[in-house]
């Protein structure tokens, strides 16, 4: 049984003394009576009287602005405000809270994937589609990694993120198989000054010090009504709480976050404005949270220990650059939206338990093996759209889409002993590059007829077109053949979208959705008896859904039902010295059920459940991954849910208060399918936030605390295989994020 680890006592004084002020606050605040509480907690808002009715979310998912509610399809829409109440720095902090979204961690922002309605990631490429406002950001080949480091921003100046469920393939093409996740940044305001600046200080148990961010924004009209500039800066630092037995380093997990973002808006004329958008963000991290398991999977060195002998560090920097074009044609809406954006990700793996027992056989006694990874993308967008004005009986989308992406992928994986001096005659084990082009072009278009007010359908098609070519250029190591070899690729592929809505009244809807997505395949890496490339995967979405707002618009429930058929599927296999190549396995089936509600209980009481049912599984045998039909899919819960309160009121002399809780919940799973030997089981796990804020003229203070009851589950477990014998000798888990207690305060002018 592992010791009591005293020299964190101290530590916590700091987290004692919020949670007790964040608790009492709590419990004060909830005797208060009601009377003129404010929907928002901004300043500006601070003094305005609360609605008694649900308040209506505006999105852009459909590249249109609608009102989600009428928008025929799953959404979700996480708001700036609900962002800060809940301090989220990553997309990890949202798991389970959103329906049928599984979200792996893998020990750092930025080293994360996202999978939507029962279809993971099981190959390189994402089945997520991500946008940044109008354009998408990250790879769709398989060479740049992209399904494992999904865009993770510091969620600061942004104005709500969307989460699209079920393919989009129709309006935004490759890798939105499962759906989309979008960014939507704050524009500019042409007629308003407004300044913020703010800072606060956390403490999480265990780690070795306090952590902290600083942020500051503005927004200024340079010509009123004509130009505007809006500009932030947001800096995190997350103290580390795991240490490393092997090297004695203490608390070796030290994350930083940066975020920078500037947008110029232009409003030429009535009818015609331009936006350019600059946006650069940076995670830093010394070492990742992975603790160690011994081969049955027990903590070898307590619950957040490990050893190795290498730094696992992960570096990742986003420089991201866009410019839009609206033009109201009077007759149809014109809209350019043009990108270029370079992503710089370094990842270093220790691999010394796996490549270590090859030492012995020449002559070295096991040693340290590193597997650096150096990712570098550089991707050019560019999309017109036409459309027609909204309300029309007829309502229609054209647009054309042109992609062009390089991407530069070093590794190396080496044999050293523990002094640094290389093994002779097996350093390096590999040094190889593979760097590779992808271009796509696209034509798309959709149709709504509108047989009444009431019944509408829509049409929609995309034909894509891709080319690929890469090369595999491995100049040392043993583990490959030395040389160059290239390869190339190319695909056509159409995606579809029918639907229709039924308006029962004004608040209420029922719809019906066929669509279809795909991921594309490409050329494979250089290995014997590997095929020289991979086929695309696609799957087709059937969806049936009812949304509605009732009991005089203080009640909501989105409900939507869904059966999703896969083939194809790309997935990562291995050879028989534990390098990987990409495949293709045969047939798979997700169907389930997601709940959203809302119900506004008084003026000032505000509360949600979100839930989801999802039961994904093989339809046919899948040597790749060792699975058979009806294995059940990897990492996917079958269960979700999410509990939410929020209770705002008013103290005299001018002092507002909110007060809110939130439990979310991700049911039990597995890391691989049942047939596998090397599955494992994955805990049900959730997690009690609680926040709290008071307010008065131009300022904010805010306490939170995230993991109220300190829940240790595994969110994400790994194997780590011997190469000599092909044994599992250990397992990397990661765990949720120990109790968090935080304070912060904001000042506007």
């Amino acid at each position: 049984m592992p010791q009591l680890d005293t020299r964190h006592t101290a530590r916590h004084g700091l987290g004692l003394a919020i949670a007790f002020a964040l608790t009492s606050w709590s419990c004060a605040a909830l005797a208060q009576t009601a009377a003129n509480a404010s929907e928002e907690k901004t300043p500006e808002r601070a003094n305005t009287q609360p609605s008694a009715t649900l308040e209506a979310v505006t999105v852009t998912a459909q590249k249109r602005t609608e009102n989600a509610r009428k928008v025929p399809a799953s959404i979700s829409v996480v708001s700036e405000q609900q962002l800060e109440n809940q301090h989220v720095t990553q997309l990890a902090d949202l798991n389970g809270y959103l329906p049928a979204m599984t979200i792996t961690d893998r020990g750092t922002p930025g080293q994360t994937a996202v999978s939507l309605r029962g279809i993971p990631t099981l190959g390189p490429g994402a089945v997520v589609g991500t946008y940044l406002n109008d354009t998408p950001l990250g790879s769709s080949s398989n060479f740049a990694r992209s399904s494992g480091f999904v865009l993770d921003l510091l969620p600061y100046d942004i104005q709500r993120v969307e989460v699209l469920r079920g393919p989009q393939g129709t309006l935004y093409g490759a890798g939105a198989m499962g759906g989309l996740l979008k960014y939507v940044l704050k524009d500019p305001d042409l007629d308003s000054f407004e300044g913020r600046v703010g800072g606060g200080v956390f403490s999480i148990d265990g780690a070795g010090g306090n952590g902290w961010n600083v942020r500051a924004g503005v927004n200024a009209p340079l010509v009123e009504g004509r130009l505007a500039l809006r500009a932030s800066f947001a800096n995190e630092f997350t103290p580390g709480w795991v240490d490393n037995a092997f090297t004695g380093r203490k608390d070796i997990n030290d994350t930083r976050q940066r975020s920078g973002h500037v947008s110029l808006l232009w409003q030429a004329s009535d009818d015609l404005s331009v936006k350019f958008t600059g946006l650069h963000q940076t995670v830093d991290a010394d070492d990742n949270s992975l603790s160690i398991l011994d081969a049955n999977r027990r903590p070898r060195f307590g619950l957040d220990g490990t050893d190795k002998p290498a730094n696992e560090r992960f570096e990742k920097k986003v420089d991201f650059f866009a410019a839009t074009v609206d033009w109201n044609l009077q007759w149809a809406d014109f809209v350019s939206a043009t990108s270029y954006s370079k992503t710089k990700t370094y990842q270093l793996n220790d691999q010394s338990k796996t490549y270590g027992p090859l030492f012995p056989l020449f002559g070295a006694p096991e040693g340290v093996s590193t597997f650096p990874l150096s990712l570098d993308l550089k991707k050019w967008t560019q999309e017109f759209r036409l459309a027609s004005k909204s309300n029309e009986r007829i309502e229609w989308m054209l647009g054309a889409f042109y992609t062009h992406e390089t991407s530069a992928n070093h590794q190396e994986l080496s044999a050293r002993s523990f002094a640094g001096v290389p093994v002779a005659g097996l350093d390096p084990l590999a040094i190889v590059d593979l760097p590779s082009r992808y271009k796509e072009r696209a034509l798309f278009g959709n149709l709504t007829y509108k047989f009444s007010e009431r019944f509408d359908i829509t049409a929609g098609l995309r034909y894509a077109s891709n080319d690929q070519d890469f090369k595999q250029i491995a100049t040392s190591g043993s583990l490959l053949e030395l040389g160059t070899t290239t390869g190339q690729s190319s695909e056509d592929v159409a995606t579809y979208l029918l639907g229709a809505r039924w308006h029962l009244d004004n608040d209420s809807l029922l719809y019906a959705r066929i669509a279809s997505g795909y991921r594309p395949g490409g050329p494979n890496v250089a290995l014997p008896g590997v095929p020289p490339s991979v086929d695309s995967d696609s799957l087709v979405n059937y969806e049936f859904g009812w949304k509605s707002l009732f009991l005089d618009q203080r009640a909501s429930i989105d409900l939507a039902a869904f059966l999703i058929d896969w083939k194809d599927i790309q997935l990562s296999a291995s050879t028989q010295d534990g390098l990987t190549y990409s495949a293709n396995g045969g047939k798979a089936r997700s169907r389930g059920v997601e709940l959203t509600s809302a119900f506004k209980l008084t003026p000032n009481l505000r509360v949600g459940f979100n839930g989801s049912f999802t039961d994904a599984s093989l339809r046919e045998d899948a040597p790749s991954l060792k699975g058979l039909s009806g294995d059940t899919l990897p990492g996917i819960p079958r269960w979700t849910a999410a509990l939410s309160a929020d209770y705002d009121f008013q103290w005299g002399a001018g002092f507002n208060g909110h007060v809110g809780a939130g439990y979310q919940w991700i049911g039990k799973r597995k890391t691989n399918v049942d047939h596998n030997p090397n599955a494992a089981p994955l805990p049900a796990s959730g997690q009690l936030n609680l926040n709290a804020d008071v307010s008065r003229d131009n300022w904010t203070l805010r306490l939170y605390l995230r993991n109220l009851t300190n829940e240790r589950d595994i969110t994400s477990l790994g194997p780590v295989t011997s190469a000599t014998t092909g044994a599992i000798v250990e397992w990397q888990a990661n765990r949720i994020q120990p109790r968090t207690v935080g304070l912060e305060f904001d000042v506007w002018f």
